[in-house]
């Protein structure tokens, strides 16, 4: 299954300037799922972080990949509608610098859920330009 940017706001609630899913690619619902974020050398946020040397910032890479886990655990039937919530990373790591310009690739599949307290753990992996940029979990309470 593959979605564009209408699609994925019909699935998850975030608009800009906090939407950083550009495209989903590969979707298997509560499995995994393959999206890309274009980042756009206009946003807001490169005035200041930094100047003179825009990167982009860790938290919007971890963003990128709770995103990511929400469209893919809101696609399964009984978190369809749900508000996702943010309950927390681990293991976040950030192997390399993303630019302004770039379009990166989001991986993040399903490792671990407790459906009784619709709450799930998903692995995510960033890659930009082909080579591995971060890597994490998220937990998300779907409420």
């Amino acid at each position: 299954m593959k979605l564009n940017r209408e699609e994925i706001m019909n699935i998850i609630p975030h608009r800009d300037p906090m939407l950083l899913l550009s495209e989903v690619e590969e979707l298997l619902p509560g499995e995994r799922i393959t999206a890309n974020f274009f980042v756009d050398p206009e946003r807001e946020i490169f005035k200041g972080h930094f100047p003179d040397e825009p990167v982009l910032p860790g938290v919007y890479t971890v963003e990128s990949m709770a995103q990511a886990a929400d469209v893919l655990l809101m696609t399964k039937e009984c978190y369809a509608g749900k508000t996702p919530l943010f309950l927390g990373i681990n293991n976040v790591r950030f192997l390399r610098k993303i630019l302004p310009g770039d379009t990166i690739v989001i991986k993040a599949e399903l490792i671990k859920e407790r459906a009784e307290k619709a709450i799930a753990t998903c692995s995510a992996e960033v890659f930009d330009n082909g080579e591995l940029a971060a890597t994490g979990e998220v937990t998300l309470a779907m409420r």
